[in-house]
């Protein structure tokens, strides 16, 4: 087998917001949120169902999924990648705009239902050592959790360090797959829940078709490219840093150790003067 990484976008999209495949979204939400027995979540309708996206003409921006269930509460899976300025501030605008976007003017607010946020992170955010926290509106005094319609869940993955033999709940095997498989050859032993055996098959690339294909690639490449621009517009900055050091008494060594650029990069710097 050869799975796909499910951090790409079209991966992430296909596996989570399948229509067919419901039992997966299903299962995840479930095990990310603690449900059980008659809190669970049976059944839920994808407000952002899976779609290829054009390989031609825009970037391809599908980065979440959007579902509510059987009692209209609103959930927002997310997948981030990597970290932007007012990440915090963006969350809270995403989620309060969802939950306010459930009524229209004149309204009654009673109409209004919980709205859940799950961001799955490539990159830590929170002090919390556990890979798994969640932010909810408390009294600062009391813990008294009043105002309750809207809760954040962040799953941090450089924090998710736990070997096969050290999955003990299926949030583990959930947040295992998520981070792992495209470096998997086989499903893992003892993975009984349906939902997440449905997303292992769903990430094994042989049950994909060539323009699904096409489509993650294409994505692969773009990031690549994103990257290759990222450290392209870093290095200039920070060449230009080490040229405004040259007319000052600094050395060369000195200049490298301020710009972290190598003896032999400032040398070529000032020889291009």
């Amino acid at each position: 087998m050869k799975f796909v990484d499910i951090k790409n976008d079209v991966a992430f999209r296909k596996i989570f917001g399948n229509e067919n495949r419901k039992e997966v979204l299903i299962s995840f939400l479930n095990a990310v949120l603690l449900l059980q027995n008659n809190n669970k979540i049976v059944s839920v309708e994808i407000l952002t169902p899976y779609q290829l996206p054009a390989l031609k003409g825009g970037k391809v921006t599908i980065v979440d999924v959007k579902a509510k269930d059987q009692n209209d509460k609103v959930y927002i899976v997310e997948m981030q990648v990597a970290e932007v300025e007012g990440f915090d501030k963006r969350v809270l605008y995403y989620a309060s705009k969802s939950y306010a976007a459930q009524i229209e003017r004149g309204d009654e607010y009673e109409k209004l239902n919980p709205t859940y946020f799950i961001g799955i992170l490539d990159f830590e955010v929170t002090k919390n050592p556990s890979y798994i926290n969640r932010h909810k509106i408390i009294d600062i005094e009391t813990s008294e959790n009043y105002i309750k319609d809207i809760e954040f869940n962040f799953i941090e993955l450089p924090k998710f360090n736990k070997k096969e033999a050290e999955l003990n709940s299926i949030i583990d095997q959930w947040i295992y797959f998520i981070k792992n498989a495209e470096n998997l050859e086989v499903v893992p032993e003892n993975i009984n829940d349906e939902g997440l055996k449905f997303a292992y098959q769903d990430a094994d690339k042989h049950n994909w078709s060539k323009s699904e294909l096409e489509a993650y690639d294409y994505v692969l490449m773009r990031e690549q490219d994103d990257r290759g621009r990222w450290m392209l517009a870093t290095r200039r900055k920070i060449e230009e840093v080490a040229r405004s050091l040259f007319n000052t008494n600094l050395s060369n060594h000195e200049i490298a150790n301020h710009t972290k650029l190598t003896i032999e990069q400032i040398e070529k710097l000032q020889n291009e003067k």
